[in-house]
């Protein structure tokens, strides 16, 4: 699978932009501000329907203009596809593939696999768990549409199930009959979710602390441990024996959107005992390990956007990205960088073809 080209029209910095790209590799340079991760999250837009980096999508809409459109052509499975993703102001965002427009984004998630590995990523670190889960969540979602299914119809019982809390709350009533009715449907749910995380999760972790020693060279023991309150009880017990506590609090307080996952190096928080560059490492082993998880499981090269990281990594750490480049097991690559000679240099050493699109 691979890009072919894309157009972009008043998205973000772009009045009108149009790239034909490469087979394997593709770097986009120039200063700061210029756009160049502006054109990798565009690609990243397509596989997702949203941005990596802005959740607010009216926010990717040129200042001052209406709209915004991302029109793209890829091949797949020796298929010539259109995928083109718009949104006016005051509307909802569209996306069509080969000019039918999906009723549900969740329909296209999986169609494009795509791994991002960015400076932003320190956030999975740095923020609260539901950035881990979202984490989790996207893994599982690109190969398994049923497991994102159930990920939605959960989180809409939760919202559902919330109002109801707070609905008893002002009107000092309780109903324990309703509540018991959303109490089975996030059991259902829940443990379905729950169970798929931790086979994921079983599959994972060996080819992540793989990607970690890779890139390393060292012996440093990292872990990745999923937390969640189903180890304990299932999901209908803990919400009977916390509903006092749900009352109070007026929103649901255990389940599986309260999940984690803990980073650790020698089992303590990496982000207190890791420090920056065992951080980066963790993460681009995190980020590798999605790569060839997705890969495995599609049996598809999924694209892989480097998003200014050659500024973020010492030479060692580059070698072993360009070794992995050489022995053919990545795809297309997009890359973003401040330094056109750097670029151009790393890229050669990979004697692979490129292109370099130099955005000023």
């Amino acid at each position: 699978m691979h890009l072919n080209k894309i157009s972009l029209f008043n998205y973000k910095n772009f009045s009108e932009a149009s790239f034909d790209f490469d087979l394997k590799i593709n770097c986009f340079v120039g200063k700061n501000g210029i756009g160049k991760t502006n054109v990798l999250d565009a690609i990243y837009h397509l596989a997702y329907g949203k941005s990596y980096f802005n959740p607010l999508a009216v926010q990717n809409i040129k200042h001052g203009e209406e709209f915004f459109v991302i029109d793209a052509e890829l091949e797949k499975n020796e298929r010539t596809e259109q995928i083109v993703c718009s949104l006016k102001k005051g509307q909802k965002k569209i996306l069509k593939r080969n000019g039918k427009a999906y009723d549900k984004f969740s329909d296209h998630i999986g169609f494009i696999p795509l791994v991002i590995i960015s400076p932003a990523d320190r956030d999975l670190i740095v923020e609260g768990s539901e950035t881990r889960r979202k984490f989790m969540d996207s893994v599982i979602s690109q190969l398994d549409s049923t497991y994102l299914h159930q990920l939605i119809q959960y989180q809409k019982v939760i919202v559902q199930r919330n109002a109801l809390l707070k609905y008893f709350a002002l009107n000092h009533v309780f109903d324990n009959d309703t509540l018991s009715i959303y109490n089975e449907q996030l059991n259902s749910y829940g443990k379905s979710i729950f169970e798929k995380r931790k086979d994921f999760l079983e599959q994972f972790i060996p080819i992540f602390n793989e990607h970690h020693k890779t890139i390393t060279g060292s012996e440093e023991t990292v872990q990745l441990v999923y937390e969640s309150h189903l180890f304990e009880k299932d999901l209908l017990t803990l919400l009977q024996e916390n509903i006092n506590r749900d009352r109070a609090l007026h929103y649901t307080s255990v389940g599986i959107h309260k999940d984690d996952l803990s980073f650790e190096i020698d089992s303590h928080p990496i982000k207190k005992f890791g420090s920056q560059g065992q951080q980066k490492s963790f993460l681009i082993a995190l980020k590798l390990a999605q790569f060839e998880f997705l890969k495995k499981q599609s049996g598809v090269k999924p694209l892989l956007l480097f998003d200014d990281i050659f500024d973020k990594l010492d030479e060692t750490r580059v070698s072993k990205i360009i070794e992995m480049v050489n022995s053919e097991t990545f795809g297309q690559l997009f890359i973003s960088d401040t330094h056109p000679e750097r670029t151009e240099a790393i890229v050669k050493s990979t004697h692979q073809s490129y292109k370099i699109f130099n955005l000023g």
